[in-house]
Order: structure tokens, then sequence, then C-alpha cells
């Protein structure tokens, strides 16, 4: 498609509300056409005229180099367009892993995926779900809608109701890919749903928040979050149909986890590739508003920046890490390190605020309180502002205003909170990358290397889940601990 194509597929009479009012057009809407347009330019940059062409970001890694491409792409890739290709890697992922027990939905992944690549639209992951009250399985809720199910299985297709919450990018793309928010049990099969939704399907309405600036302010005050506006939606399904063709999981609750084990995969490694960005971003801002300040020689603001410097450096090698140790599905497609993708998040994640609180301590007061450029071109204004926000020569009142405004637009504003919570919560909570770390750490190549310390045999390496306990009476086959210069 083209821009003004994508444009005109998103006036299709879907249910979209913001601050409770009906949305008659999305691509028109103050709060949400600067979101549109950017997809739109995205649209634009890549077409290609010929039935047969697509979009690269269709296109199925099968090589680390690619895997890279990938990569590298995803990080000029608007909002929609990049949790597309998440989104269907995440379902090509789960569809290698159910196709020897339920070829059917493998079948059915892939014939989505081609139907995505030839009309070229945008799809959405749409996981997580109300779920009431937290500490209570969708079965034991009040109302049983709080986790998506079916409510009514037909000879040509499913029924499904519930919502589904912090939906990036929904309003603005055409299709939702549902599937089950966690491991379900064997009694909760009607919640074991996977499958795809058009956003305009009856019965599908959004209630969007978007932390896009307001209209009726000057742009250059925002001058990342104008031109970078992300939607959240707060999608219900209401008696919704479902088409057999579109349903990949339908009960099957042993292969409920499929779906979130592998989003988790792919929106991790992409959320680290973005991390690194950001960070690199955060160093960048910290090292000039220091000499816009005229504090870049001092000690304890010099020593916030290396801290910085290791955390970005840190994120890169995480990052590098996972695009080079590859995995290989039984269809040659290849796979980031989820060891080190969720290893990396996790580290990103956990120490992120620390980073943004240097920066702040760096910048000063002047992130919240700086006027506008706009007070600075008035001619009342604007003088005083020229002579008292200086610092030195070179350093003008209108450069280390835009550093104040850019720091508290990336960090302290509408845009800075929503990316504060998102870098922690996206891809699932610290909690849950750790025991995702956890499952693909070597846990007994580590235990052996305990015990060759202690002087004892260890397992064999390809016996995964040793306990200590399986050495009960092996004692004997201890050796004696390598004589060293020290101990004799």
């Amino acid at each position: 498609m083209t821009g003004e194509q994508y444009k005109q597929s998103l006036r299709d009479g879907r249910a979209v509300y913001m601050n409770g009012e009906l949305v008659d057009d999305v691509t028109s809407h103050p709060l949400l056409k600067s979101a549109v347009d950017r997809v739109a330019r995205g649209y634009d940059k890549h077409y290609q005229a010929g039935e047969d062409a697509f979009g690269p970001y269709f296109s199925i890694p099968t090589t680390p180099e690619a895997l890279r491409e990938e990569a590298i792409r995803k990080s000029s890739l608007d909002g929609p367009t990049n949790t597309t290709s998440s989104s269907l890697l995440m379902l090509l992922s789960a569809s290698s892993k159910m196709r020897a027990t339920h070829p059917e939905y493998s079948d059915r992944a892939i014939g989505y995926l081609e139907r995505a690549r030839a009309a070229d639209t945008r799809c959405v992951q749409t996981i997580t779900d109300a779920k009431g009250h937290r500490a209570l399985p969708p079965s034991q809720q009040d109302d049983p809608d709080l986790y998506l199910r079916i409510v009514e299985r037909r000879s040509d297709g499913i029924v499904i109701n519930g919502a589904k919450i912090h939906i990036s990018h929904a309003v603005i793309s055409h299709d939702l890919l549902v599937m089950p928010t966690k491991r379900m049990k064997p009694d909760e099969g009607d919640w074991s749903v996977a499958c795809v939704v058009p956003v305009n399907a009856p019965g599908v309405t959004i209630v969007n928040v978007s932390f896009a600036p307001r209209p009726d302010i000057d742009e250059r005050f925002f001058p990342f979050s104008s031109s970078h506006p992300r939607t959240e939606g707060f999608v219900i399904f209401d008696h919704v149909f479902v088409p057999w063709d579109d349903v990949f999981l339908a009960g099957e609750y042993e292969h409920s986890a499929t779906f979130a084990h592998s989003l988790g995969l792919w929106e991790r490694a992409a959320s680290l590739g973005h991390y690194v960005d950001v960070a690199d971003t955060l160093v960048g801002l910290a090292q000039l508003i220091s000499e816009a300040n005229g504090t870049d020689k001092i000690s304890h603001i010099k020593e916030k920046i290396g801290e910085m410097i290791l955390y970005a450096s840190m994120l890169r090698a995480s990052y590098e890490a996972t695009l080079a140790d590859v995995s290989y599905t039984p269809e040659g497609w290849a796979s980031p390190s989820e060891l080190h993708a969720t290893a990396g998040k996790y580290y990103g994640s956990a120490n992120f605020s620390a980073m943004v609180r240097h920066l702040h301590d760096i910048a000063g007061g002047g992130v919240l309180t700086s006027p506008t450029l706009l007070d600075l071109e008035h001619e009342v204004t604007g003088p005083y502002l020229s002579k008292y926000m200086r610092t030195m020569p070179g350093v003008s009142a209108q450069l280390r205003l835009r550093l104040f405004h850019a720091i508290r637009d990336f960090t302290a504003d509408a845009f800075g909170g929503f990316q504060h919570v998102t870098i922690l919560q996206q891809g699932g909570g610290l909690f849950a990358q750790q025991i995702v770390t956890k499952k693909h750490f070597n846990m007994t190549n580590a235990k052996n290397l305990g015990l060759q310390t202690a002087g004892v045999i260890g397992w064999d390496e390809s016996v995964p889940d040793c306990h200590l306990s399986d050495l009960e009476g092996q004692l004997e086959r201890t050796k004696r601990p390598v004589e060293t210069e020290a101990t004799a």
C-alpha cells in the first residue's frame, strides 16, 4: 500500500472511543493524526509496485546475518510496522512448536502470514487480559470474561468475549493477533484461545489513550514525542465471531503458554535493541547538558556519565550476544537468543530509573522550568531570556532551552512517564524476565563448576535439572583437590 491507501484503509467503521467521545475518523483526530501520518510515511518509504511486491518487514530470517538485518531494519520502522514484524515472527515460532501435534493450526498461521504480506496489513500483539482478582485463576473469577474466552463453538468458527489491555497501536492497525496471557490449566480450555480479529470486526470496541502532545502547544516544546506518538488501546470483545481459518488455538490448554513464550522471545529482543538506542540517547543528553551548563569537568558529573556509559555498553553487549547466539526451528527459521535477550532486558529495565535520575541530577531544575521557544521569540520576554539562559560563548539561550525541552519531553513529561513504565513492564515485568532467564541459564554447568571447586565429580551435561541429592552415595568418586602452591 501507499501511505494514502493506508489512511483510507483505516476508514473502515472501527469503533474507537477517546476522552469520552466516539472518534469518527482516526486519520484526522487531533491526537491520532500524527501517529497515522508517521505510519503513512513508512508505507510510502517501502512502497513497491506489482502484485508480488511486499515490504522487507515481512521477511523471515534464516541466517544470523538476516537476523541482524531484521534487527537493524526494526530500529527505523514505525511502531505498528515494528509490532507487525514481531507479531508475525512470534506466530511462526509458535506454529513451529505446534506443528507436530496440531498441523492445522500451523498451516493457518502460515496462511495468515501470507495474507498479511499480500495485503500489506499491520497487526498488533493482543495478549494482556483484564485479569480481575489477580490471585485467582480464570476459572475462579466472579466474571469469566475477565480473561478472554470462547463462549460458543460453531461449525464455522468460534465466538469470543473479554478484554485485552495495554495494546499498543491497536487503533491505527488492521488486525488484532489475540493470544492467551499465560499458561492455562486442564479445566481452562475455554480461555486457551488464539486467533486474529480485524479491528473493525462487529463487537470490537477500543477505548484509546494517547500520549501525543496537545495540538494547541508549540510542537518544539515536545521535540521528540511530537514526531514519535504512541497510542494505547483498551480492546473490548463483545461476542466477536472468528472463522476457523483465523483460529490458531481453541481449547488446547497445553499450548496456551506457547504463544506468550514465543512472543516474549521476539518482544524482548526488539525491546533490547530499542533500549540500546534509548541508553545512548540518555548518555548524549547528559553530556550535552553538562557541557551547556559548564559542569562537564566536575568529578561527580563525570562519574555519573561514566555509569551511564557502562549501562549503555552493557546493553549493547547483551544485544550483540542476542543476535549472535542464534538457534533454528525445524523449518530453518533463525531465532535470537532467549537467554541473552531476557537477561539484557532485565538489566535494562532494572537500572533505567537510576540512569534517568543521573540525567536529571546532571541537568538540574531547568528540565521542568525552562520557558518555551515562543517566549524566547517574544518581543518583551525574548531579550531577557536570551540574556539569562545563555551560559558561555557558543551556548545560546535557544540551544540550552532546546536541550532542556528534549530532556523533559524524553524523560519527565507525558511521554517520558509512559516510557518509564513501559521499559519496566514491556515483555513482562522484572519477575517474569527473571524466571525466563533462569529457565535458559545452564545451571548444570554452573553446579559442576562448583562441585569441581569442591573436588567432587558432577553430572553429565546432557542431563538437566539434576539435584545435589542425586550425588548421595557417590562421594567415593570424589577427586582429590588439585594441589596448588598455596595448599602445599
